[in-house]
């Protein structure tokens, strides 16, 4: 079997650290950056192993500041390094923010493009493991209305391998949305990295009756819903976004045109959501093609619970997918 041919079986975490590690291996300018991402191999285990190779100068220990080691990455990046920076949990980075919104995204625009901030900061995101309200947030929709950053969420280990060294290169500052229940999600890949765009959208499923948009922990959840869909008779495709700014709507848009019909679905809250945002361009760009309004499927407008069946009840599921997609082509369920 040629090195083309073989695969490798991988979880989601295990296609983060092998990026990263390769990222290192090929660059001597990356490091990593953040609480526990040393000794203790990261709060998720993303970085297990890697003190031992690359030493505690490129895995390095941050104290307890969200705010302080994020900016030490964009000082870094400012003067030509490659960091990585790990703010442990999505929530956490509300700490950070005014370093990722005030400086990081401004920088290049205040300079008058004089200095770039090649800055690629991770995080966890999402609800699903009864950690309760301050640790199942899904804020990536709130990054994605800011201008100056790129916002990635990787909703298949193929991304979460690939989606790293094109964020690495690029001069500006990536966000990286890294949904807590893929970590141990695993699958097969070519053992030889595939390049991964970072720009476009992908078609996950095909189908001619009504598109489902996902992106993220859920898009497993809809791609279920695809196929339960199908046996009732209804063809979906399937969308993920993947890329949340700039968003592919050109994707989204050539699929809607086919299918008439059309139901995002997200994890943020429902108002002011990517969703909402998502919705409205359809309807100024594709109105007329659609035959039924656009359905969207969010998280309910609550603080996530601690008790699995209130957590499960405030964050969408195939069975909601599957009864908005009926309600576009007009059955009831």
């Amino acid at each position: 079997m040629s090195t083309a041919d073989r695969t490798v079986t991988l979880t989601y975490r295990d296609a983060m650290r092998e990026a990263m590690s390769e990222a290192m291996r090929a660059d001597e300018r990356v490091f990593l950056i953040g609480e526990d991402v040393g000794r203790y191999g990261g709060a998720f285990g993303v970085s297990k192993g890697m003190l031992a190779e690359f030493g505690p100068e490129r895995i390095r220990d941050a104290p307890l500041s969200e705010s302080a080691f994020t900016g030490a990455g964009i000082g870094a990046a400012l003067n030509g390094m490659r960091p990585i920076v790990e703010i442990m949990t999505v929530n956490f980075s509300l700490l950070a923010l005014d370093q990722i919104v005030n400086n990081a995204a401004t920088i290049r625009h205040m300079s008058g493009g004089q200095f770039a901030v090649p800055l690629v900061i991770r995080m966890c995101t999402g609800a699903g493991r009864q950690l309760a309200a301050q640790h199942s947030h899904s804020f990536e929709g709130w990054y994605a209305h800011i201008p100056g950053i790129k916002v990635l969420a990787p909703a298949t280990i193929a991304d979460a391998r690939g989606m790293l060294a094109p964020a690495l290169a690029d001069p500006n500052p990536v966000l990286i949305f890294e949904h807590g229940s893929l970590y141990n999600v695993s699958g097969e890949l070519p053992a030889e990295r595939e390049p991964v765009d970072i720009e476009r959208a992908a078609v996950m499923h095909a189908g001619d009756d009504v598109t489902l948009v996902a992106y993220g922990g859920l898009l497993g959840r809809v791609l279920e819903a695809a196929e339960r869909l199908t046996g009732r008779g209804v063809s979906a495709e399937v969308i993920d976004l993947r890329v949340l700014r700039p968003l592919d709507e050109a994707t989204v848009l050539r699929s809607i045109s086919r299918t008439h019909r059309a139901v995002i679905v997200d994890e943020g809250w429902r108002s002011g959501s990517l969703s909402a945002e998502l919705s409205a361009r359809i309807a100024e760009r594709a109105f007329y093609e659609l035959d039924a309004p656009v359905e969207r499927v969010c998280a309910e407008e609550v603080p996530t619970s601690y008790a699995a069946h209130l957590e499960q009840a405030a964050i969408p599921q195939a069975d909601d997918v599957v009864a908005a997609a009926l309600r576009t082509v007009g059955r009831d369920g």
